[in-house]
């Protein structure tokens, strides 16, 4: 059963298996985990900027292999309009793609890990963890 939706930068400790404690975490929940369609856009973007990009691409490609993408659409939709409206109402905006992934997790009862706590506690009903 799935628990718990990688943000981004998790994603690249993980590839990048360091700090190791967070791979560690990575393999003992694998079953439990995985990332927003938003995310990976956001992957293959760092790596289509890279000096590297082959070889990104590649650590892409197995890391995802390992979970499941879940495609953003529009139950995930509703929610990220949702707390979009109510951020900007608090004067707290939030970046674009960090909102589509908490409201994505939000939508489909998940918890985001991430290392950029700011960002996500201040999103209303999305639950938030940091494995560093």
């Amino acid at each position: 059963m799935l628990t718990y939706m990688l943000d981004t930068n998790i994603c690249i400790y993980v590839m990048k298996t360091y700090p190791p404690a967070v791979l560690e975490k990575f393999n003992a929940l694998a079953d439990q985990l995985c990332i927003s369609s938003i995310t990976l856009g956001e992957l293959h973007y760092g790596a289509e900027k890279s000096a590297r990009r082959e070889h990104n691409l590649t650590a892409i490609e197995h890391f995802v292999a390992r979970l499941d993408v879940l495609p953003f659409a529009d139950k995930a939709a509703a929610h990220y309009g949702q707390v979009r409206a109510e951020l900007e109402r608090a004067g707290t905006p939030c970046g674009p793609h960090d909102m589509q992934i908490g409201a994505h997790a939000r939508s489909e009862g998940l918890i985001v890990v991430t290392n950029n706590m700011r960002e996500f506690v201040r999103m209303p009903g999305v639950r938030v963890e940091n494995w560093l």
